[in-house]
């Protein structure tokens, strides 16, 4: 039997207000209140096998001798509670309770897991924690199956690859991205998916795009298979300052046949201008003239502004052995501004390469590059993990600024600018954000945020909730890419304190914390990147900085933090970069970031200035 942890929930009501406590020169919090962060079967789930155990994901670990019957109980329509035993596994903070015998079939059943069930630091759940499902007719009688491991063995998941895919289909990005503004008047509006779709599903019913007042435009509708992406090329110019919604519905289908779980809707608005300008190339990498290529590396173009995704493919990204007519081999995608050339083979040692973009690429207004553009590398002889050097891909959990799965508090008056959301956890747990302090949109799990009154900047119907657990699943994706990456330049360098320290770009590695205690410096040009890996806590002394310079870019700069304690930033501090903490972030009084930060449980603020990262 698969038991699979699911981030969708609509019955996580457990409202969350979360103490800040002051002490005298800093401020020692204690923010996270014990949740059900997940549930098994979840919530208004259906056909669930008649054999399955129900599962409980609890944010903190758990006191085993206060999960009983009478503390975990399941109870079918009309009949008496359920007879099992119940369990705990203390790794994953999971209480299991496994019925004596079959559900009944085709049964509505009511799961309650109330206040009396502590952790083991004595706290309760806020209110009784309560979720619904229905049985099936059968039992699960299938074999579980390891989709993916990391490290990945190449071989197992090759052979897995094609035959297990348990992920649910959804818009992993969408240009023009939600609340968008001045949008080219010419621009197409593009949405990709996180699987190959079936081409026939897509139609003027299934991908609409509707103005202000306006009829549901004209246009024509397309898929590129190659990316995964689907286009609505308008038949005419949008109109001018005028708000836009876009949907695709679940009829638009995968080529497995699957449906997104509900329709996807999101908004923009159109500017004045058409978009004339030609895309240009504003980076490659390897730099042209590059020496030492190492043999194993990918071919990376960034553009300066979005691409047509159908316009990057074999013919019009080329690479082939300097003064040859033969094509190398390889696969290309594109994502984020950034087309990635991946050869099948490694290069061949101390060996002239030519790379060509063509003038068939085009941006989404139809123009195309002005010439072709070629630039040229020379490998060496070293091979390299070429993954390291590339930028964590923060998938749709790069559309927020902040995004957590437990919560966020606030000490007003802070300053927000980007995306916020929190799920599984409702969304009054964002109740001490007014949308006063916020330029950007609030998104809940559920309809629940309240603020100050005023809910303007709140986001809380049906797809926008998809839309933040999906954000919160590609955070864990891209904490588990940033873990993930192997043969750091830097090990345990400082011992951890990089206080008074500059840091050229690279992979880094400690088992400690890392301690900042002066000014840290990261120096580099705009297309370098920090891969910061830190077993323990950031631990940041108040008026310190971490500080860019040479060109270096926030977005480039990533602080994937394992410790228990997550990150601790003081009063009146500077950071900069992408946090990905599996822990709570604590940012201090008067404190100012240009980064993201995204936790896997909550983040605290207090009068905080936070800006997402410059694109």
């Amino acid at each position: 039997m698969r038991i699979q942890n699911t981030f969708h929930s609509k019955a996580l009501r457990l409202a969350v207000f979360l103490l800040t406590v002051f002490t005298s020169g800093c401020g020692n919090l204690e923010v996270t209140a014990l949740t059900i962060i997940s549930t098994n079967p979840n919530n208004d789930a259906t056909a669930v096998p008649i054999n399955n155990t129900i599962v409980a994901t609890f944010s903190e670990i758990m006191d085993e001798t206060t999960l009983t019957t009478d503390t975990f109980t399941v109870i079918g329509d009309n009949e008496a509670p359920l007879v099992g035993s119940i369990s705990l596994d203390v790794a994953s903070n999971t209480s299991i309770f496994t019925p004596a015998s079959n559900l009944t079939a085709s049964k509505r059943y009511t799961a309650t897991i109330t206040t009396l069930a502590k952790s083991s630091t004595g706290e309760s759940l806020a209110s009784n924690h309560v979720w619904t499902f229905t049985s099936g007719t059968t039992e699960d009688m299938t074999a579980p199956n390891v989709n993916s491991t990391n490290p990945d063995d190449p071989e197992t998941n090759a052979d897995q690859s094609s035959n297990n895919d348990n992920t649910a289909l959804t818009i992993i990005s969408t240009n023009p991205n939600n609340n968008a503004s001045a949008v080219p008047i010419n621009n197409t509006i593009v949405a990709t998916f996180s699987e190959s779709m079936d081409e026939t599903t897509f139609t003027n019913d299934t991908f609409t795009v509707v103005g202000h007042n306006e009829a549901a435009l004209v246009g024509s509708v397309s898929l590129d298979a190659a990316s995964n992406t689907s286009s609505f090329t308008p038949t005419s110019n949008l109109t001018a300052n005028t708000p836009y919604t876009a949907t695709i519905t679940t009829l638009a289908k995968s080529s497995k046949g699957e449906s997104l779980a509900s329709d996807y809707v999101w908004t923009f608005s159109s500017g004045t201008p058409e978009d004339v300008s030609a895309p240009t190339v504003s980076s490659t990498d390897p730099k042209n003239i590059e020496k030492n290529v190492a043999l194993n590396r990918n071919i990376t173009a960034l553009f300066d502004e979005s691409i047509d995704p159908a316009s990057i493919n074999l013919t019009s990204f080329t690479l082939m052995k300097d003064l040859s007519t033969t094509a190398i081999i390889g696969e290309v995608n594109y994502t984020d501004n950034l087309a990635t050339f991946n050869p099948t083979d490694n290069f061949i040692a101390n060996t002239a390469y030519a790379v060509t973009l063509t003038t068939e690429i085009k941006d989404l207004a139809g123009n195309t590059l002005a010439t072709n553009y070629t630039w040229k590398f020379t490998t060496g002889t070293r091979t390299e993990a070429a993954s390291s050097r590339m930028p964590v891909n923060l998938l749709t959990a790069g559309n927020f600024v902040i995004l957590t799965k437990t919560g966020i508090t606030n000490v007003p008056t802070s300053a927000i600018t980007g995306d916020i959301g929190a799920s599984p956890i409702t969304a009054a747990s964002m109740d001490n954000i007014s949308c006063s302090e916020i330029t950007g949109t609030i998104y809940g799990a559920d309809a629940g945020y309240t603020g100050s009154g005023d809910v303007t900047c709140f986001a809380g119907t049906p797809p926008d909730n998809t839309l933040v657990a999906n954000g919160v699943l590609d955070m864990g994706t891209a904490y588990n890419d940033a873990a993930g990456r192997i043969n750091p330049d830097f090990t345990e360098l400082h011992a951890g304190d990089l206080s008074g320290q500059t840091l050229v770009p690279g992979l880094y590695k400690w088992g400690t914390n890392v301690l900042i205690n002066t000014d840290t410096t990261l120096n580099g040009g705009s297309n370098d990147v920090w891969i910061f890996q830190i077993s323990g806590n950031i631990i940041q002394a108040a008026n310190t900085s971490v500080l860019l310079t040479g060109g270096a870019l926030a977005k480039n700069v990533f602080w994937q933090v394992a410790g228990g304690a997550g990150v601790a930033l003081d009063t009146d501090a500077t950071f900069a970069g992408v946090v990905l903490a599996e822990k709570k972030i604590t940012v201090n009084t008067g404190t100012t970031i240009e980064g993201r930060l995204l936790s896997q449980t909550a983040v605290t603020l207090i009068m905080n200035t936070i800006t997402q990262p410059a694109p």
